[in-house]
């Protein structure tokens, strides 16, 4: 569990596409075996500290014929961005997928200071 010494909770999120391989041929639709796209995100602003950070996958397109994998991951969160990493691996097709975030975690406050 986190917990917040800040009196400032602040909340950000969003939307990635990312990758949409079917269009031209891409490695998670054409390829096989392990497989990895990732993005990097920046907050809209910092955080005091590294927030935690939750995904969903809010498109899902992949191929009926082949077996579904998948592990959709944030690493590197720091106070001003993370990477969002996606991963499959054998026979698995997938044409797209678009992922939603969002991060909660401490804000600066700016009537606090110190000496």
């Amino acid at each position: 569990m986190k917990s917040f010494a800040a009196t400032l909770l602040g909340i950000d999120s969003g939307s990635v596409l990312m990758f949409s391989d079917f269009q031209n041929g891409g490695p998670m639709w054409t390829g096989e075996g392990e497989r990895e796209a990732r993005r990097h995100v920046r907050f809209s602003a910092a955080f005091a500290e590294a927030p935690t950070v939750i995904l969903g996958l809010s498109l899902w397109d992949m191929d009926r014929r082949t077996n579904l994998r998948a592990d959709l991951t944030a690493e590197t969160v720091l106070s001003d961005g993370f990477d969002i990493v996606f991963r499959t691996w054998g026979d698995t097709r997938v044409a797209r997928i678009r992922v939603d975030w969002t991060a909660l975690g401490p804000r600066f406050d700016p009537e606090m200071w110190t000496l």
